[in-house]
């Protein structure tokens, strides 16, 4: 059984005020320094939704600007706004932070969030319009509280409130007395995570005109583990995001790698398809609030917008073998192992030459290489450079090395393999992963007929090892059995009938 990319579903959604308070660079920042200049800058900095819309790189993510054109579109990208622009994608939409607000509040299972009752009016005016609002939403989303209410919460310790502009309209309360892990600032970060995982996963079930029911198993790869002070990382976040799809007969469970986290998540679900276990098993990964402006920093102090205002979210339907939805090859995969080393060679080798060779191909078989999708303008300004081009560019140079394409052919491979990063900031979501829309979409019309995903992970961010990870596979056009492959089931007579022909053949030719 062949596992086939049936669906694909990526959104946004656009929470500067989110992005103003809680990532991580300026929440600490608040805390430490909180008369910085940064501080004082940052909220005048700010974008509208209307120019997160038109905003090229975000337009490419949904499903409506191509890398390819992105490729063609002068930088700096922030000033095109003169270009055709929608909220829908192909693949999914870019949501406003009011309506986040409202997902959030979908997603709370515990009476967590509180919004303002007026606050709330707005929301469900708004979101209750929408193709992806279940009619059991309306229960999730209450009646709200008066703003007094709200505020004696806060008061009360350990909550956090919520903005909208300058305003309060709401908060995240504490889910236990003393667990840290249960605290507001902490479940903001989950909830988030949760509310645009269950957006996206109602969004490909959409995408794809099926049923949710239909779905059999559910892997959550994000970087926020979910627990108590008991087991701070011990899930399921992917059970509580299909609960809220009304995916009855799934369960699932959670996968942890750090930005490698889906690609190998993704092995994993295309493992259990093509095993028979299950029909259809979605791998999801929601957005990162602590990413959130984590480079916003150096963007105020150069003057320009902070563009990590963007709450990521993707979501991935792998399916048994449908005879046209583009295939996952399983025969081999990219591995970053114990003893690879950590040297970008070394590393490129494992995920890109070693299961490439594996299946007698070159590096010029793949169509477009996609190793981490990083938005170029937002990386550029804090100095780690143009990632998806540096990456690239190494695989030109193995190439090269291994003697597949010569020195002068470098410049070439890099544009044509390449792929413009478009991708907001946030670990697993840039890694590999959202091309896997324009893969499929590209596949299925034959512009393109193999596609490498990779997806790289620093694990020692935990302290745990100084080791990196890393996988890798690929997505190939599905092509028809032909009749000389197809199986064919033989009777027992016809077998015997075949073996004393063959038999007495022999016994002919040498001499009985």
């Amino acid at each position: 059984m062949k596992p086939v990319v049936k669906g694909v579903a990526l959104s946004l959604f656009h929470v500067p005020t989110l992005m103003a308070y809680y990532g991580n660079v300026p929440y600490y920042e608040r805390v430490f320094k909180p008369d910085s200049e940064y501080l004082s800058k940052l909220s005048s900095t700010l974008r509208t939704y209307d120019e997160a819309v038109k905003y090229p790189p975000n337009q490419v993510f949904i499903g409506n600007y191509s890398p390819e054109e992105l490729r063609k579109i002068k930088r700096p990208w922030l000033i095109n706004e003169n270009l055709t622009a929608n909220r829908e994608g192909e693949f999914g939409e870019i949501f406003n932070e009011l309506e986040f607000f409202g997902w959030l509040k979908i997603a709370d299972s515990f009476e967590l969030v509180w919004l303002e009752k007026n606050f709330l009016v707005q929301v469900k005016e708004i979101i209750s319009r929408h193709s992806l609002f279940y009619q059991s939403d309306l229960k999730d989303l209450g009646e709200g509280k008066e703003l007094y209410e709200i505020k004696a919460e806060l008061a009360k310790g350990g909550a956090v409130p919520l903005f909208y502009g300058l305003e309060i309209i709401g908060c995240v309360r504490n889910g236990h007395a003393y667990d840290e892990n249960l605290k507001g600032y902490p479940l903001l970060e989950k909830l988030a995570n949760k509310a645009s995982s269950v957006v996206v996963l109602r969004q490909v079930i959409s995408n794809c005109a099926m049923e949710a029911k239909s779905i059999d198993f559910i892997i959550e790869s994000s970087e926020e583990a979910v627990g108590d002070m008991f087991q701070p990382g011990g899930g399921d976040l992917a059970k509580a995001i299909a609960e809220k799809a009304q995916c009855l007969n799934a369960n699932g469970v959670d996968v942890r790698a750090f930005c490698a986290g889906p690609a190998g998540a993704i092995i994993i679900a295309s493992s259990l398809v093509k095993s028979g276990l299950f029909k259809n098993v979605v791998v999801i990964g929601g957005g990162s609030v602590p990413k959130l402006g984590m480079n916003s920093r150096e963007h105020v102090a150069k003057g320009l917008t902070p563009l990590e205002d963007c709450l990521g979210a993707v979501a991935v339907l792998i399916s048994e073998d449908d005879g046209i939805s583009p295939v996952i090859n399983l025969d081999s995969v990219g591995r970053h192992k114990v003893g690879t080393g950590s040297s970008p060679q070394a590393i490129t080798t494992a995920l890109v030459s070693d299961p490439l060779k594996m299946l007698g191909l070159n590096f010029t078989d793949v169509d477009k290489y996609a190793p981490e999708l990083h938005n170029p303008e937002i990386t550029e300004p804090a100095g780690a450079g143009d990632v998806p081009l540096a990456n690239i560019k190494m695989i030109a140079a193995l190439a090269t090395m291994q003697g597949e394409i010569k020195r002068d052919q470098m410049d070439r491979f890099i544009v044509e393999k390449g792929i413009v990063g478009f991708s907001p900031t946030q670990g697993h979501i840039p890694s590999g992963v959202p091309i896997l829309g324009w893969a499929r979409k590209e596949i299925l019309i034959d512009n393109w007929k193999r596609v490498m995903v990779i997806g790289k992970g620093s694990l020692f961010l935990a302290r745990m090892t100084n080791l990196a990870e890393g996988f890798s596979f690929l997505v190939e056009k599905n092509e028809p059995v032909t009749e000389l492959t197809q199986p064919t089931t033989l009777s027992r007579e016809y077998i015997r009938e075949v073996i004393i022909e063959v038999l007495q053949e022999m016994s002919g030719k040498f001499g009985g």
